[in-house]
């Protein structure tokens, strides 16, 4: 069995991405790693190659600056390196994204009982969005709690940005990928870069998305969805993480917004069914 792990990337340091981090998370378990790295303005590539891996392959790539929709450009991107994987799985992991040594070889061992199953084309992660601090996480069905991050390298696939994957079962009909659970855990760690970085970051990538910018406070949220996190981080992002004392707080004062009240009611649902009702980009079968 072979492994591809893949990445896209672009002033990833300018921009507070624990990209290093992830990439080192999951290094133990590929056979390669692709990058497709975009024009960068910072040291970027030089923090890749200090990593000194004959795994690392990085792929130079160009923008489509005039691609302003919905995030596309991130799809396409995100599909130039996983072409250029040539294992019988592709490890997809976003900048912010990384994996805890203790889920490694149980992600092994799904890769090897799934690879020759074709009713599985896919695994799943659970999530864990950190907020504000490496002490607290968001629990609330606006923030997806599962995503497939594992793929397999033989169907067709296209991505309509960097979140999620679509099958291709005929040239004009698309559907999820059929994925498995795996009981791994995915840490995201996006939000806990500090404002004046989330801030540059918004700004750079909003033409993509068609985005008005708009400053990011983090103390603006319903305070109710910030969790306490008692693990322990990946060893991989622990030198990475800020020192913090305690759960973030939110402001106090703070009014929901319509869309966080509805999240409010499903999530009492939840409570109430016993189910999950955030938003998944798979079927389970598995």
């Amino acid at each position: 069995m072979k492994v591809s792990g893949f990445t896209f990337l672009r002033n990833g340091q300018m921009l507070g991405y624990p990209f290093k981090e992830s990439i080192l998370s999951i290094l133990p378990i590929v056979d390669e790693f692709i990058i497709a790295l975009g024009p960068c303005e910072d040291d970027t590539e030089e923090i890749i190659n200090s990593i000194n891996s004959p795994k690392i392959k990085i792929i130079h790539t160009i923008w489509n600056e005039n691609m302003q929709d919905r995030g596309y450009v991130y799809g396409q991107q995100k599909m130039i390196a996983q072409f250029n994987c040539s294992g019988d799985w592709a490890f997809y992991l976003e900048a912010d994204e990384v994996v805890h040594e203790d889920d490694l070889k149980k992600i092994q061992q799904a890769m090897q009982k799934y690879k020759d199953n074709d009713e599985v084309e896919a695994l799943v992660f659970d999530y864990l969005h950190f907020y504000g601090n490496k002490n607290s996480y968001l629990d609330s069905p606006g923030w997806y709690r599962q995503e497939c991050r594992i793929i397999k390298n033989s169907i067709r696939t296209i991505a309509p940005d960097g979140l999620f994957w679509v099958v291709l079962e005929k040239n004009r009909k698309g559907r999820y990928p059929k994925a498995a659970k795996i009981g791994a855990t995915m840490y995201h760690y996006g939000w806990v870069r500090n404002e004046e970085q989330m801030n540059l970051k918004l700004k750079k990538v909003k033409k993509y998305w068609k985005h008005q910018y708009k400053p990011i406070d983090y103390t603006q949220i319903d305070s109710s969805i910030i969790k306490e996190f008692k693990g322990t981080h990946p060893k991989a992002v622990q030198n990475w993480l800020p020192e913090a004392n305690g759960v973030f707080k939110a402001d106090p004062n703070y009014k929901l917004s319509k869309k966080e009240k509805k999240h409010q009611a499903v999530k009492k649902i939840e409570k109430l069914l016993g189910i999950n009702l955030s938003k998944k980009h798979f079927k389970l079968v598995k």
